[in-house]
């Protein structure tokens, strides 16, 4: 049976006992995953329901990939820039595929007032603490304001005025002269 599963951007088709590398998983080596984003099952030609499908794992250990170089360049302008990247992978082993999704468990109505009662409990048994009173900020002293007063910036003087551009000679007809 395989599955095609939907998980870091990518899709994977995936069979029991096949080890996949994806993008990084939070969990440690031995942690369990299940995959909810099915997106097609079956064996051979026949294909299932996914809508209750999940296909699950075993972290077999988390790495890095290899390390990918980016250059960037320019000709005639003396523009190189060079970097690198490793993206962090998590190598999963499949397990299982077919496990029903698990709907979350509804609370009956004697376990809400079994909660409400351990709660309301711990409440009277523990006083709320109050928070301590702030402190009003002190006020400022004549000495302190004419400090502040100093520390401002000096007042701008007015810009230099510029001298008036000079006229050019008129010219004169005169050849002979």
């Amino acid at each position: 049976m395989f599955a095609v599963v939907r998980t870091g951007g990518k899709q994977y088709r995936v069979a029991e006992g096949d080890v996949i590398t994806v993008e990084k998983i939070a969990g440690e080596a031995g942690d369990s995953v299940s995959f909810d984003d099915v997106l097609m099952a079956g064996e051979g030609a026949d294909l299932k329901d996914v809508k209750n499908l999940t296909v699950s794992g075993e972290i077999v250990e988390q790495g890095r990939g290899e390390k990918v170089v980016i250059f960037k360049k320019k000709r005639r302008h003396n523009y190189r820039r060079k970097n690198g990247h490793r993206q962090m992978l998590t190598q999963i082993r499949i397990t299982g595929i077919g496990g029903a999704k698990k709907a979350p468990a509804k609370k009956t109505a004697a376990a809400k007032t079994e909660a409400k009662a351990d709660t309301a409990e711990t409440a009277k048994a523990a006083p709320a603490k109050k928070a301590p009173a702030k402190k009003a900020p002190a006020k400022k002293t004549a000495a302190a304001k004419t400090t502040t007063a100093a520390k401002k910036a000096p007042a701008k003087k007015a810009p230099a005025k510029k001298a008036p551009a000079k006229k050019a000679a008129p010219k004169t007809d005169d050849k002979d002269a």
